[in-house]
């Protein structure tokens, strides 16, 4: 026995050979204690996957207990257990489950709460998961793991095997949000209970690791397989199953990520370990025999994938049956075959097999029903069957609806986005089929743009779902565990910014830079599973629900960054170039309205040369430029949008940075002259707009931070470039050390002061009433930590977002069909924007700020102010607005976490601008809002103003900023360039600070 607890096989094979003999010469062959030897010996053989000698070893044991101590006796329960394990292991299902039975009966006859009787449960529920009856499994796990936890308490290591178990049929079933709980206890449970290194740790390890890559989180999978793969070896031994299994696993991830050839040698050394030890006839081997089709698939050898999947599919029916889920895997990869090679015909019976099998065996919302559906649909539409098309993306985006609804209420952010990723082709292909297939079908228009605002966005509004849920039911609990993944945040963000000196301090950095992502996604994971248990339900996303909340006059205009799905071309063509296209809704349209408006490059390529105009105040290019781009994007848009005034416009892609008011149209007029712009992360904001809590504190001005001493190279910088701007010449880098504008460059690290906002804060003094102002050293990264819900928070001072090394560009090439992608395949991410974006803050030039904070409000730490209530934040200061853009998700940046912190409407800035401009922007718009102007028209009349000549402020208290209240002046000046008027954007809410959305008085 201690050299089979230690895992010494060979050892423990022949100690028990030698007691055999041994036995069997003094008590003969057929005495109850030889059948004891027999069956430890059985297990050892058992452990070794060696199978005929372990059947023949318990065949014998049950043989000797029957004869010896009647048919009903436990010993014989035992035994028939015993021999039901090597079928099971064989995938021999059909032989284990008459034993089992037989084994069960015995059983609670004689001892029904016994450890026996909770083994013979877990095992016959797992021989009926196999064999697709789920819900006979899920009665009997669930039995076993109540006897378990009843016999030994809810924390011992015999309670993780049944937990596990049923945490496994849940994700088979694609209940992901119920396994992923049970699968983290269980694995907790067996590295308390039997250690890091044990084959019973390698289980949960392994199971885990399978729900993540499920939705769509390799990068987290692939560390807990490698890791499993590691403990198996040297349990089992290099060339057992379970090896071969974990080998499998790895390999589909070097697959998703385009490494075939790695792939392909993990898969044969798998099928050589699995035909040695289970047989070519066990589920296994047909297992890793279809994904090693896949790689060949993958590299477009479809001679070789289809003779491989046509076996793997042959095994499948003849050991599982020809109704097993299982089967529909082989049936759809078999398909997917001949859809590269455009055999519709072939195809269209796999599909429609595979998806009857899982329909039938996991319900029709089944995460793998959707992917058949969608892959069905290329079928229909490659042969021209529009209405087929239709039904069969509609029906898929209803039940991809409601996953995703489910999915994302719990996991961290990064798993969020990994999990959305991979519905990034069927996103795709459903604009596609109405752009380009069906543009004239009014119903593939509404279902193209129905799935745009369930999408678009979405991980942005799931994030600030959870942390709202906890923020409207606060408790010691809930506010615990905020602040803990705050100080997490913080103490990431203070870690980016910390120089290290020397080898072994970045080396230390880069461990505890680790640690602290560790524990931020696992916090963020906590903050979803707490925020799940009482979250309210969402306002389900219809064209009806969101045609209803746009205000009479306006239009949504939904822009969207498409890659073109042609069904009918292969492998990497089968999605064209990018392309914009433009969705506008009206309150009284019937359906929308759209125009496909061109290729993303090109555009963007526009943007680029007018956003260098726009931040150059002595550009002369800026109306050219502004009326080309116009004649692009928004001419087009005008046709469709009518009469409307109001557009709220929900940008994609490289339209989020740029301020659509400074296009300029046919009449050589700024669109901010005919339109009010509201900007949207996506039109499904209409629904929660104004929904939420209600401010706690007054409003609070932060402005003319005390930076602390600047470094001599610094202030040489700022000095020169304060001559380059005199000089009206533009010097590399010039903008971020100049004293006269908002911004900085994190490696030049002085902040200059910044004299205008000392003069914005003492206006605002008097405009808003009860307002708190924080200057100079109270204007701390620590005070702004601490507010709680002001009713308006306005922040005057440096702000700065540093780009990123280039990132490795998304590749097709392993799409299969419309099948859920591998998220590993999207473009991999940098540093967190999120930590390259932020606000100066006192202390800053010292990295000493009050409370041991650094000075430097990162966006990654604003995400986690409670703004939840605030109605309005305006952040005056460079930069405020851009940020990484996410395709689908928006700008990773400020802009983004103030959203996540709660805040209503939101004011940022698009680039480097002007200080004393800033200034008196700023002073107009709170008195206009002070009048009672909405948000967004406050900001528009501000603007008008400026560009009409606005002048800058005398130096009287009642006469900073301009005059564009109702019958002021509007004296000729030198802010009529849209350097200085067009940078700030609004988003979010645009009504009456007075006003909730709805238009009642708050």
């Amino acid at each position: 026995m201690l050299h089979l607890s230690k895992g010494d096989l060979d050892a423990a094979e022949k100690i028990y050979l030698r007691s055999l003999a041994i036995r069997e010469k003094i008590e003969g062959t057929e005495n109850p204690n030889v059948a004891s030897t027999l069956s430890a010996l059985g297990t050892t053989y058992l452990k070794k996957e060696n199978f005929a000698q372990a059947e023949a070893a318990y065949r014998r044991v049950l043989a000797i207990r029957e004869k010896s101590l009647g048919a009903e006796h436990v010993d014989v329960a035992s035994a028939l257990y015993s021999l039901s394990s090597v079928y099971t292991r064989r995938g021999d299902y059909t032989r284990a489950e008459p034993l089992l039975k037989r084994a069960l009966a015995i059983q609670e006859k004689a001892e029904p709460d016994s450890f026996y009787v909770a083994l013979t449960l877990n095992n016959l529920a797992y021989l009926y998961s196999e064999t697709g009856d789920f819900e006979q499994a899920e009665t009997l796990y669930t039995r076993s793991l109540a006897l378990h936890e009843k016999l030994f308490g809810p924390e011992h290591a015999f309670v993780a095997t049944p937990l596990n178990s049923l945490a496994v049929l849940y994700r088979t079933k694609g209940d992901y949000l119920r396994a992923e709980p049970m699968l983290k206890r269980a694995l907790a449970i067996q590295e308390k209970t039997v250690g890091a290194e044990h084959e019973d740790t390698a289980i949960a390890l392994n199971s885990l690791a399978l729900l993540y890559s499920d939705r769509g989180d390799n990068e987290r999978a692939l560390p807990l397989l490698q890791r499993a793969l590691a403990i198996r070896e040297k349990t089992a031994g290099a060339e057992s199953s379970t090896v071969a299994a974990t080998l499998s696993s790895i390999a589909n991830i070097y697959n998703g990520r385009g490494d075939h050839a790695r792939a392909i040698e993990l898969y044969r050394r798998a099928l050589a370990m699995v035909e040695k030890t289970l047989g070519a006839e066990s589920p296994l081997y047909a297992a890793v025999l279809s994904n090693l089709a896949v790689a060949h698939s993958d590299e477009r050898d479809f001679t070789q994938a289809e003779a491989l999947f046509k076996k793997s599919l042959a095994i499948r029916e003849k050991t599982l049956g020809a109704d097993h889920p299982d089967l529909a895997i082989s049936l759809s990869n078999l398909a997917y075959v001949y859809f590269a090679q455009n055999e519709f015909a072939r195809e269209a019976p796999l599909y429609r097999r595979a998806l009857a099998i899982t329909e039938k065996a996991y319900g029709a919302n089944h995460p793998n029903v959707g992917t058949y559906l969608a892959n069905l649909s290329t079928i229909y539409w490659g042969r021209g069957d529009t209405a087929g098309t239709l039904r069969l993306l509609a029906r898929n985006a209803d039940l991809r609806e409601r996953n995703l609804a489910l999915i994302l209420t719990a996991g961290s952010e990064e798993q969020k986005r990994r999990y959305m990723a991979t519905l990034a082709n069927e996103t795709d292909a459903t604009v596609s089929f109405h752009v380009r297939s069906a543009p004239n079908e009014r119903g593939a228009a509404e279902l193209a743009l129905t799935t745009v605002l369930r999408r678009k966005g979405r991980v942005l509004d799931a994030m600030t779902d959870q942390i709202g849920a906890l923020r409207r039911r606060l408790n010691m609990q809930d506010r615990a565990l905020l602040d803990q993944l705050s100080r997490a945040r913080s103490e990431l963000a203070r870690l980016q910014l910390k120089e290290s000196a020397g080898e072994a301090a970045a080396a230390e950095r880069k461990a505890e830079k680790a640690r602290l992502e560790t524990d931020i996604e696992r916090l963020e994971g906590e903050v979803g599973a707490r925020s799940a248990e009482f979250r309210t339900e969402a306002r389900p996303v219809t064209l009806d629900a969101v045609r209803a909340s746009i205000p009479a006059g306006a239009a949504l205009v939904e822009l969207v960054l498409y890659r073109p799905f042609d069904p009918k071309a292969t492998g990497k063509s089968r999605f064209g170039a990018p392309g914009y296209v433009a969705y506008v809704l009206t309150k009284d349209a019937p359906a929308p309205l759209w125009v496909e408006l061109g290729e993303t490059e090109a555009i963007d390529r526009e943007i680029a040369a007018w956003r260098r105009a726009l931040t150059n105040p002595a550009s002369l290019e800026v109306r050219e430029r502004g009326r080309a781009l116009d004649e692009r994007l928004m001419r087009p848009v005008r046709k469709l949008s009518g009469a409307a005034r109001h557009l709220l416009l929900s940008p994609d892609g490289a339209l989020n940075l740029i301020p659509f008011g400074a296009l300029v149209d046919e009449q050589n007029k700024y669109l901010l002259e005919s339109y009010t712009i509201t900007y949207l992360t996506s039109g499904r904001d209409l629904l929660r707009l104004g929904l939420g809590a209600r401010s706690r504190q007054p409003p609070v001005v932060v402005a003319n931070p005390r930076f602390g001493e600047a470094t001599t190279a610094g202030a040489i910088a700022a000095a020169a470039a304060a001559r380059s701007r005199a000089a009206e010449q533009p010097a590399p880098n010039a903008l971020a050390a100049a004293p006269s504008r908002r911004s900085v460059e994190m490696s030049n690290i002085n902040f200059l002061p910044l004299p205008g906002t000392k003069g914005e804060a003492a206006a605002l003094n008097t405009i808003l009433p009860g307002v708190v102002v924080l200057t100079e050293a109270r204007a701390s990264e620590s005070a702004v930590k601490v507010l709680s819900a002001p009713r308006i928070l306005h922040i005057a001072t440096h702000g700065f977002f540093l780009p990123d090394q280039k990132r490795v560009e998304a590749s097709e090439a392993n799409a299969r069909g419309l099948a859920l992608g591998d998220a590993s395949t999207t473009a991999s991410r940098g540093e967190n924007p999120l930590l390259r974006s932020g606000l100066a803050l006192a202390g800053a030039n010292e990295r000493g700020g009050a409370d041991g904070e650094d000075g430097v409000l990162t966006a990654y730490e604003a995400a986690g102010l409670d703004l939840w209530g605030t109605r309005l934040v305006v952040l005056s200061a460079c930069e405020t607005g851009v940020g990484e853009v996410q395709n689908g998700d928006g700008v990773y940046g400020l802009r983004r976490a103030l959203v996540l912190a709660g805040s209503e409407t939101q004011v940022m800035s698009l680039w480097q601008v002007s200080d004393d401009a800033t200034r008196d922007l700023m002073i107009a718009y709170y008195r206009l809002l002070q009048d009672g102007a909405g948000r967004g028209d406050a900001l528009r009349q501000v603007q008008l103003a400026m560009l009409a000549g606005g002048q800058r402020a005398g130096d009287g208290q009642n006469k900073r900023g301009l005059d564009v209240r109702p019958g002021g002046n509007r004296p000729g000046g030198n802010w009529s360039h849209p350097f200085y008027w067009a940078a700030f954007i609004g988003s979010g809410a645009w009504q009456s600070m007075s006003e909730n959305r709805a238009g009642a008085p708050q």
